[in-house]
C-alpha cells in the first residue's frame, strides 16, 4: 500500500511539473511571437509586448560591437506599412525554472538572422531581458 501511495505521489508530481513546463513554453512561445508578428507586421506596438523595458539587444555590425537599449532600436526602425517579406519560426525553447532562451530563424529572400533571446519569468510574465543575433547572407 506504501508502494502504491508513493507511486502515485510521484506520478501527481511529475505530471504538475510537466504541466507547468508546457504552460511556461507555451507563454513563452507567445511572447516570442509578438516579437517575430510585430516585426513581420511592421507593428511596433505589438513587438514591444515581448520585452522588458531595459531590454538589451547586443551585436556585431561591421566587426564592431554594438549594445543597445532593444525597444529604443525597434521604436526608431520599425515604420508602419505593408507586411515584411520574411518567414519566420522558433527553432527551440530552454526552459530552467524562471529562465529560458529561444533560437528564432527569420529568412528574408536574400539573407537570415539567427536570433537568441534570453528571457525572465517576471512577476508571473515571460520577458525578453536580452537579444543577440547573426544576420547571414544566402548564396
Amino acid at each position: 500500500m506504501k508502494r502504491l501511495i508513493l507511486t502515485f505521489a510521484c506520478c501527481l508530481l511529475t505530471f504538475s511539473t510537466i504541466n507547468a513546463q508546457n504552460s511556461d513554453y507555451a507563454q513563452i512561445e507567445q511572447t516570442v511571437s509578438y516579437y517575430l508578428d510585430g516585426g513581420t507586421n511592421n507593428d511596433f506596438e505589438t513587438l514591444k509586448k515581448a520585452f522588458h523595458e531595459t531590454a538589451t539587444m547586443k551585436f556585431i555590425r561591421n566587426g564592431e560591437y554594438k549594445e543597445v537599449n532593444a525597444l529604443d532600436f525597434f521604436e526608431k526602425a520599425i515604420k508602419p506599412g505593408s507586411k515584411q517579406n520574411r518567414i519566420s519560426k522558433v527553432e527551440q525553447i530552454n526552459i530552467a525554472g524562471n529562465a529560458a532562451n529561444a533560437r528564432l530563424r527569420i529568412d528574408y529572400p536574400n539573407f537570415y538572422f539567427i536570433d537568441y533571446m534570453n528571457l525572465l519569468k517576471i512577476d508571473g510574465k515571460w520577458k525578453v531581458v536580452n537579444k543577440i543575433f547573426h544576420r547571414q547572407n544566402k548564396k
